[in-house]
């Protein structure tokens, strides 16, 4: 299993309707079918400047990339993420 998490500070102003719609569209890949256990989640820590984190698991490899390179996902790379999200930080982990 992977587990791939990402967290991040989109563009948007705080409560906005343009940050609501980024949300949406980024919640709508848990609908690619390799995605499991998908999660979104406002972030709190004071410990960062974050605002939000994205969480979810891939039962193998194989089924990873075929998230990566589905063409929602590329597309929501590369038409909303890039232009929208102003700092982010990506962590894949395997269980222990």
């Amino acid at each position: 299993m992977i587990i791939h998490s990402v967290v991040f500070t989109p563009k948007h102003e705080q409560g906005s309707a343009e940050e609501k719609d980024f949300l949406n569209a980024a919640i709508s890949l848990k609908t690619i079918e390799s995605v499991r256990n998908f999660k979104a989640f406002r972030q709190v820590s004071k410990k960062n400047n974050f605002r939000f984190g994205l969480s979810m698991e891939f039962e193998t490899e194989e089924g990873y990339q075929a998230y990566n390179e589905d063409p929602r996902h590329v597309e929501f790379v590369q038409k909303r993420w890039i232009p929208e999200v102003v700092d982010f930080m990506e962590i894949d982990y395997l269980p222990y």
